[in-house]
């Protein structure tokens, strides 16, 4: 009763009938977590903007429940609670509902949980026997995490002991986190709860052991593990994640299996710390694991929670939207993590709305939380959670990285499918929004602008000339803008056609030899081309002698996937010509380097012979193509009738003045 009083339910009739319906336990707190309180009370109020912070959920109106016209009614959606400060009313959505509508207790938890999705449990005479054993089951899992917590510290626990230490967590954070060890051997855990008059069928309900099939008794499910504990929101332990000691073994992270207090799509490891943390005005964090949430959370990102083995679930984001508005989620940056976060972003489009989004934060590649945290700080860190994507930008990077819009058709296969995904937004403020912002994108992507110094100073925008580089473009292999790039540019493109056409090396075999392409494993690629390996089975050793993960970056690489031919992969004809023009200008490069710098040494021997060896050169690498800048350079006609680099024609007719001097002289 004194409960109800302070949650401001009243106590008499509704109390009374509360009792003999007999709710099940937990029901009202999912549903009080499941119910924004800013939406219940916005169908009655008009919020004061200049008050109120949507983002926080700290929402001011003038108060429904008596006249005024100042905003005196104060709604905090976090902790669920609002309160007037005129006439003193107080109470939760269950109590705003009943004194809004005049409903009754029930009344009022059908409508709230009609509108969450959820299933008004029938009566239920047996309830008190349920809530005994939901009890129950929590004590048999604290009881299972002091024995994982005491076996850490014995002598069986010393290499999980200084993992964890080489892991940074010392004994603090082990304490903090409260975690454990299970110890090899089949029944440790079955045989220490057994000894605390723990049934078996209690530790078969809690998923601490297993039945066998071979008609044994049950065996301890984890064995050999780092134990990390499981609690939901309200601190109670429903379930346990382990890490596998043993490298060898087939998973790697074991969560306990679904069981009465533990259902992995709706839960989430480090859910109340991060709650209070929010609360506090923290970010949000969605990382990938256990590990990426301690870490964070030891550097100072306490707000950081973690999915329980699976891909990120409907009930989850509904979870992360329940404590803050905008949650970041932190994904690895290789392949695998972006592709994680674009199934993130189809799950989301639905489910989001005014107030309620996502950002993104995709981590140097070969990186997790630790590895950055451990390299460049938390600064580092920092920053990245700062300047997180929006959804809409890790929407547009899905739709249009790797991919080339060079004609109608394509261009309009972009627009119609980022209109099909936005499609998806149920709120019509919110996909206008959408619309207009990708637009606006597609409108720079398909008309650039370039800018240019104008009067004072300013920049005047004109419609002709590409945007300026982007972070990624200035990071890229063609952004340098040096030869020794551009050399190992045409190599990567010699290198993925014979991958892809290996029956074309013999062809080339001459050529490939005198090739030296820089990083290690591209000099390995080429050695396996010429060593005689059957076309069947090129692609498989290739993958066996640098790594799957290596060939697929090579033949992703944007300087590749830009070539129609490799990118498609099915032309052979127009794949042996383009490894053979990318030949042809290697060639011609290094035709013209060598000439241009044997002239500059015989400059004071020069001759007519030395002149008409460098008009012969130049001709050479027009005939290859245009090498330099492709797509950007200002080519002019050369007396000899070469299309030729401004920059390199200037710099040639230079050289030939001054050879024509000193022959003068």
């Amino acid at each position: 009763i004194y409960k109800a009083k302070k949650q401001g339910l009243g106590i008499s009739g509704n109390w009374l009938i509360l009792t003999a319906m007999s709710l099940p336990p937990g029901f009202l707190d999912e549903l009080r977590s499941r119910t924004s309180l800013v939406q219940v009370v916005g169908r009655k109020v008009i919020w004061d903007n200049r008050k109120s912070n949507q983002a926080k959920g700290d929402m001011w109106a003038p108060c429904p429940f008596h006249h005024e016209k100042t905003p005196s009614f104060h709604v905090d959606d976090r902790k669920g609670f609002y309160h007037c400060f005129g006439c003193q009313a107080s109470g939760d959505a269950v109590k705003f509902i009943r004194e809004s509508e005049n409903a009754s207790f029930m009344e009022a938890v059908e409508i709230l949980a009609r509108e969450a999705g959820m299933e008004m449990p029938r009566p239920d005479p047996k309830a008190r026997e349920k809530e005994d054993r939901g009890a129950r089951l929590a004590e048999v899992m604290e009881l299972a995490l002091g024995m994982f917590r005491l076996e850490l510290r014995r002598a069986g626990g010393f290499a999980a002991r200084d993992y964890l230490g080489r892991r940074g967590l010392n004994e603090a954070a082990l304490d903090r986190f409260e975690i454990g060890y299970a110890p090899a051997g089949w029944d440790n855990l079955r045989g220490a709860l057994e000894q605390k008059g723990v049934s078996t069928e209690l530790m078969l309900a809690c998923g601490l052991v297993r039945s066998s099939d071979k008609g044994r008794a049950p065996y301890d499910v984890f064995r050999d593990r780092i134990m990390f504990p499981i609690r939901d929101g309200r601190g109670r332990l429903i379930a346990f994640g382990g890490r596998a000691m043993d490298p060898n073994d087939r998973a790697k992270y074991l969560n306990s299996p679904q069981t009465e207090l533990f259902d992995k799509s709706r839960s989430l490891y480090n859910l109340r710390p991060a709650r209070v943390a929010a609360g506090r005005g923290q970010a949000l964090i969605l990382a990938e694991g256990y590990m990426d949430v301690i870490a964070l959370s030891e550097a100072g990102f306490e707000a950081a929670v973690a999915p329980l083995g699976t891909a990120v679930t409907e009930a989850q984001l509904q979870a992360l939207w329940r404590i803050s508005p905008e949650p970041v989620i932190a994904l690895d940056g290789d392949t695998a993590g972006f592709r994680a976060a674009c199934r993130v972003v189809d799950l989301a489009l639905p489910l989001i709305g005014s107030g309620r989004g996502l950002r993104f934060v995709l981590l140097p590649e070969g990186m997790d939380p630790d590895d950055l945290l451990r390299a460049q700080g938390a600064g580092a860190m920092a920053k990245l959670f700062e300047n997180a994507m929006p959804m809409a930008g890790l929407l547009w990077r899905q739709e249009t990285e790797g991919k080339l819009f060079d004609t109608p058709e394509s261009k309009a296969a972009l627009e119609a499918s980022w209109r099909e995904r936005i499609g998806r937004i149920t709120d019509g403020v919110l996909r206008g929004h959408y619309e207009r912002t990708l637009k606006d994108w597609q409108w720079q992507l398909f008309r650039p602008a370039r800018g240019a110094a104008g009067q004072g100073g300013r920049k005047v925008w004109r419609r002709d000339a590409p945007l300026p580089a982007s972070a990624a473009a200035k990071a890229s292999l063609l952004g340098s803008g040096s030869a020794a790039v551009e050399t190992s540019v045409r190599e990567d493109v010699i290198l993925a056609g014979l991958v892809l056409c290996p029956e074309f090396v013999d062809e080339f075999a001459g050529r490939l030899e005198v090739i030296a392409p820089a990083g290690g494993w591209r000099a390995a690629l080429r050695d396996v081309l010429l060593h005689g390996v059957r076309p069947e089975d090129m692609r498989a050793r290739a993958q066996e002698v640098i790594g799957v993960q290596a060939l697929e970056d090579l033949l992703k690489a944007r300087h590749v996937a830009v070539v129609p031919c490799l990118r498609k992969g099915d032309d052979k004809e127009a794949i042996r010509l383009t490894v053979a023009g990318e030949f042809a200008k290697l060639a011609a490069a290094r035709g013209l380097s060598a000439e241009l710098a044997e002239a500059a040494m015989d400059l004071e021997n020069g001759d007519e012979t030395l002149t008409w060896r460098l008009g012969e050169a130049a001709r050479a690498q027009a005939r290859a193509g245009r090498m330099q800048k492709e797509g950007d350079t200002e080519y002019v006609t050369a007396p000899n009738g070469a299309q030729m680099d401004r920059s390199e024609k200037d710099a040639l007719e230079t050289l030939l003045a001054q050879i024509r001097f000193e022959k003068g002289r």
